[in-house]
């Protein structure tokens, strides 16, 4: 069976979205030194994951899981013991529900996912759920000792409800990961000023919010083109 390229169906804006965001990846790499290989690695793998999930194909959710691999590790190494939780034991396990969701789910046999409507019992529950994790993993994190315990904390809040929201197929995954890209820029910069070969991870988070922020238009456009 012949593989088809899965980049053939990005529009020249996505297209370009994602050759401007592994360019600005590679050129924070240069300016860092080029030290910490992981850490662009990942950030390749997240940005091409987060166009593909803008187009709401399941291989951007694949990649979400390899992302969360990579990221976890490298949370590990800078003692980022939340961040390193967060992406092992939920958004990895999660993005893997949500590849069996979204390939139960296609819209017309399309590649693309059919997107849906949340219902007030899944807001309900995503805001309990929320607030539990919240405050365990804020005690978790304190008892480990992790570094910029606040700022953590916020990130695994932000975190758990862009994955359940992208589980769940609703276009406002993309306003979670948002705000989560904005606390991981920040978590990050506060990185970088003790180790410059963390610059990469601030860049990726950069690029992240970009190609969220464009998850969120495009997938308003497919709702209304799926209900047209």
């Amino acid at each position: 069976m012949k593989l088809k390229n899965p980049f053939k169906d990005l529009t020249k804006f996505e297209l370009g979205l994602w050759i401007t965001s592994v360019v600005v990846i590679l050129a924070s790499f240069v300016i860092s030194g080029g030290e910490d290989i992981l850490t662009v690695i990942a950030s390749l793998i997240g940005v091409t994951a987060l166009i593909f999930v803008a187009k709401g194909y399941v291989l951007g959710q694949l990649l979400t899981v390899v992302f969360a691999i990579f990221y976890g590790i490298i949370s590990f190494i800078f003692k980022y013991y939340g961040e390193m939780i967060t992406y092992l034991c939920m958004t990895a396990p999660i993005a893997i529900m949500a590849v069996v969701s979204w390939i139960r789910n296609p819209y017309e046999g399309t590649k693309e996912v059919k997107v849906n409507h949340i219902t007030k019992k899944q807001v309900y529950t995503m805001v309990i759920v929320a607030i539990v994790v919240t405050v365990v993993f804020y005690f978790i994190l304190e008892w480990l000792g992790n570094a910029n315990l606040l700022v953590s904390t916020i990130s695994i809040t932000t975190s758990f409800v862009a994955s359940y929201l992208t589980y769940l197929r609703s276009p406002y995954y993309a306003i979670g990961y948002s705000a989560n890209d904005i606390i991981l820029i920040i978590l990050w910069i506060m990185a970088t000023i003790e180790s410059i070969s963390y610059l990469p991870m601030v860049f990726c988070f950069v690029m992240f919010l970009a190609n969220d922020l464009y998850g969120y238009y495009n997938w308003q456009r497919m709702r209304k083109r799926q209900e047209g």
